[in-house]
């Protein structure tokens, strides 16, 4: 490596850690929608002991991300599901048009999000 790379590469990693101490600075102004008492004592049980809200929040954030792509992806496969009943039965009007979840919408939703999580961590860390 030249110089010049050298450089550019400390610069880079320069940037990506002053970006990173600023996200986690801007977590403790930050109220998560699952209260930080919850996501310690789930840490707890699995054995992780951590004093730095910090970390309790940035897992409260990860895990409210996880939920939401699981319930929007749950309501896209339960409005699928239900368009395909009303095609299978036109001749009938439809007067109720709420939607009405399963189990299934949830498990295909789980299904889904968990492959695309484990992508999304391990394939960059396998290529």
């Amino acid at each position: 490596m030249n110089q010049n790379q050298q450089q550019q590469s400390s610069d880079g990693r320069h940037d990506d850690d002053a970006a990173h101490s600023d996200f986690l600075a801007s977590l403790m102004d930050y109220t998560p929608t699952i209260p930080d008492e919850l996501v310690e004592h789930y840490l707890a049980k699995s054995g992780f002991q951590c004093p730095d809200v910090r970390l309790i929040r940035l897992v409260a954030v990860a895990t409210q991300k996880f939920v939401s792509e699981v319930a929007s992806d749950a309501l896209q496969q339960c409005k699928a599901r239900q368009a395909a009943v009303v095609k299978d039965k036109r001749d009938k009007q439809q007067k109720d048009k709420r939607l009405i979840f399963t189990m299934e919408d949830l498990s295909r939703s789980l299904r889904e999000v968990s492959i695309e999580v484990f992508y999304d961590i391990y394939m960059p860390v396998l290529l």
